[in-house]
């Protein structure tokens, strides 16, 4: 089977067209590839940002309730305070009383 060079060449042209159309279609695929990738990215972003905010309120909220509740224990610890100086000092008071009864005492005998 001895081929022409004329049939050798078309064969070849055959294949080089096969190969320039499979290009064609790798290409394609990859731009197809590159816009949903760059959708995930803008869908992903979006989903970043809405947790973000999401995060950012509950983070505030939370914050402002320990404001609150820092502020309600600080008082009560400072009503506490004022409650135990004052019992220190009619305990202060009380053991004065005892020593001066117990100095009359001696010194009336």
């Amino acid at each position: 089977m001895a081929e022409t060079l004329e049939e050798r060449v078309a064969y070849l042209e055959g294949k080089v067209e096969e190969h320039s159309r499979g290009y064609s279609e790798l290409r394609e695929m990859i731009v197809h590839l590159d816009q949903k990738v760059d959708r995930f990215r803008e869908e992903l972003s979006g989903r970043i940002d809405t947790l973000d905010q999401r995060l950012s309120g509950r983070i505030e909220a939370l914050s402002g309730r320990l404001d609150a509740l820092d502020q309600r224990l600080s008082g009560r610890i400072g009503a506490l305070d004022q409650k135990i100086s004052k019992q220190f000092i009619w305990l202060v008071g009380i053991k004065i009383m005892v020593l001066l009864a117990v100095i009359g005492a001696l010194v009336g005998k």
